[in-house]
């Protein structure tokens, strides 16, 4: 088939959809430009491509009922949260239909007694933690962004609370999802552990809609603690910070957070969130529990801490200078964007093992330095896992070159080091290719997954895997 007989015959199947579906959603089916091109588009620089079509689902149902329709007609279905991704995720390489699931915004039941709820997808995690507050609950899981659960469930999100209450792998109990036949699958049940079958739940954790769309998550919850001390120590060097992270883990200290903040970064948060942070490696911590324990292990972390050189430390139980802390690094894409205005920006992630931190963090900083990039660096360094804020001016070829030649640099020399191309973000399509130097003979299993699941290659088509 030539490619404009191609592009006919997928015009005809976009057709034959819509018109399936105009008479089922009336006017939250939209064709408008505006509304596509904002549903093919994520927090990236990649190259963005609009969906077909908008439909705003309100039910499973609903969903069922586009994938029904897509199937028969071998149109692609791409599932949309908040569009808050950082890879592509939302995009629509080969046309199709985006099923916008905020719209499904319910928190069906919350079970205190068993530290467990269920919501539909489009709940956000604000919007959860809202709801929970006055039952002393809380979900921990913070990638940032105030993105929607499924969304989070779909990349596998992780973030701040990482050390202490793991990621969405670890706090998703079940999905209910509406599969590429149209099947309406629930994962698992409300069980705490279960070892009856494959583990379904943890397959669809993580697979960013190529395998089916998340509609319902259910999930863990924890007691909100009854005290919260934060801190921020400086200090010398990026390795020293490192060496007392590592140590704070390997001593079992229960640190509920645990952030690098480099320089640059410092720099931008102090005049991006009026801060007044000395200008040097710098490592935001959090613990959790009685006032006196949290209190004594900020203390035991400040000695760690001063071992390595680090310090003052300054700590606080006050929420307010919490609250201010915390929101200057989740601010921290805007605040270096702040530093660099009118260029293009993109943020971009890799993990390591914590004993390897050190030196792939500092193997960044230099590769930037040699390449003359600006590219603030922070990072959940109690899993290894760190971030680096890169810009780039698009009309410059060789900042272009510069940049992109840095970004595969850091990803492969993580994966030498027996890290990971993505701790939290996923892969979409900016990581793909990076996917074989990571898994070697696991990608064909990943394709055979894909292809058993999805044989006709229209749930997120041209993201994780080819095939």
């Amino acid at each position: 088939m030539t490619a404009t007989a191609a592009d006919r015959h997928r015009r005809t199947g976009v057709e034959a959809v819509l018109g399936a579906l105009k008479p089922l959603f009336g006017e939250r089916l939209s064709t408008a430009p505006a509304v596509r091109e904002q549903h093919g588009r994520d927090v990236t620089w990649a190259e963005s491509f609009p969906p077909d079509a908008v439909v705003f689902a309100r039910s499973t149902d609903e969903v069922q009922a586009v994938v029904e329709a897509c199937a028969r007609h071998r149109v692609p279905v791409i599932a949309f949260g908040t569009g808050t991704s950082l890879e592509g995720h939302v995009s629509a390489p080969h046309g199709g239909v985006s099923v916008d699931l905020s719209q499904m915004d319910r928190i069906l039941e919350v079970n205190a007694d068993d530290l467990d709820c269920r919501v539909e997808a489009g709940v956000t995690r604000k919007a959860l933690n809202a709801h929970l507050r006055d039952r002393g609950l809380f979900f921990p899981i913070d990638p940032g962004a105030d993105a929607s659960l499924g969304g989070m469930a779909a990349t596998r999100a992780s973030g701040t609370n990482a050390v202490r209450y793991g990621t969405m792998r670890e706090n998703v109990l079940n999905v209910t999802a509406v599969m590429a036949s149209g099947q309406i699958v629930k994962t698992a049940s409300r069980a705490k552990k279960s070892s009856a079958g494959y583990d379904l739940t943890r397959l669809m954790v993580g697979s960013e809609g190529t395998l089916g769309v998340i509609t319902e998550v259910g999930l863990r919850l924890y007691g909100v603690p009854a005290a919260i001390v934060a801190g921020v120590c400086p200090f010398p060097s990026v390795e020293a910070a490192c060496r007392a992270t590592i140590a704070t883990i390997q001593m079992g200290v229960p640190v509920a957070r645990i952030e690098l903040v480099d320089e640059e970064h410092v720099r931008a948060f102090n005049a991006y969130a009026k801060l007044d942070l000395a200008v040097t490696p710098t490592l935001f911590v959090e613990f959790h529990g009685t006032p006196a324990f949290a209190a004594e292990q900020a203390d035991l972390f400040g000695a760690i801490a001063a071992g390595e050189g680090g310090g003052p430390f300054r700590s606080s139980p006050r929420e307010e200078e919490r609250a201010k802390l915390w929101q200057a690094r989740h601010d921290a894409l805007w605040a270096a964007k702040a530093m660099r205005p009118g260029k293009d920006v993109f943020a971009t992630d890799v993990c390591v093992p914590i004993s390897r931190l050190a030196d792939s963090v500092s193997a960044t900083q230099a590769a930037l330095k040699a390449a003359n990039l600006y590219g603030p660096i922070v990072g959940h360094v109690g899993d290894g896992n760190f971030h680096v804020v890169l810009f780039c001016d698009r009309n410059d070829p060789d900042e272009v070159a510069r940049v992109k030649a840095f970004y595969e640099a850091m990803i492969l020399n993580a994966i030498a080091m027996g890290g990971t191309c993505t701790g939290e973000h996923g892969v979409g399509m900016g990581k793909m290719r990076f996917l074989e130097a990571e898994h070697g003979p696991g990608l064909e299993v990943m394709r055979q997954i894909k292809r058993a699941l999805d044989p006709l290659n229209i749930m997120n088509p041209g993201k994780i895997v080819a095939v």
